[in-house]
């Protein structure tokens, strides 16, 4: 598969915020067909205090929660980065989207940390067969910070780069995988799911 479109793939974190959309922009740069979501059953971003979070919920517009946070704290939030992170958003797309709420359906799906991953198969797995297609499941695990979402997005650009040139996915994706870890040193879980 040399034609990056050719592939569908997906990019999930916690709140579809940071480590998710990093990737997705990333991703679509290099022609991917990418879509990025979230699991949590709400977005949350920091807040003034640590157990006093910003919660909003999924749908709610890039630019309404940027529009909220300048509101609340313009110097803080510019400070602390998440007017950046949000400003890069809202040029990508609307708005958070959560996974389990999504009927599309794609070849691979990355995670960004296990308890995400987690979710995911969990929710695939209880979801009703429609056609038996496959999809592949992977957890390459980032730290939720801007510094790292972007060494992330580099990994997981790097790995999907690595299956687009393959044309026969579900034979080569365990020698792709392995090829992978050892060349970035990376563990890699590898789950595979049908739709």
């Amino acid at each position: 598969m040399t034609d990056p479109s050719k592939l569908a793939v997906a990019v999930v974190c916690s709140s579809n915020m940071n480590r998710s959309m990093e990737a997705h922009n990333f991703l679509a740069k290099k022609g991917f067909n990418v879509r990025s979501y979230g699991t949590g059953e709400r977005v949350k971003l920091p807040g003034m205090a640590f157990d006093k979070p910003n919660v909003y919920e999924f749908g709610t517009s890039y630019e309404d929660i940027y529009r909220d946070l300048e509101a609340k704290d313009k110097e803080f939030y510019t400070q602390n980065g998440l007017l950046h992170m949000l400003d890069r958003n809202r040029r990508i797309k609307k708005c958070p989207e959560r996974f389990q709420e999504t009927k599309e359906q794609f070849d691979i799906i990355v995670t960004v940390e296990e308890r995400v991953y987690d979710l995911v198969v969990l929710h695939m797995e209880s979801m009703e067969s429609v056609d038996n297609r496959p999809v592949h499941v992977l957890n390459v695990d980032v730290v939720d910070n801007a510094e790292d979402a972007l060494m992330g997005a580099f990994l997981i650009t790097d790995m999907i780069n690595l299956m687009a040139k393959s044309t026969d996915l579900d034979n080569d994706i365990d020698e792709m995988i392995q090829e992978f870890e050892e060349r970035r040193n990376r563990v890699i879980l590898h789950s595979v799911l049908f739709y």
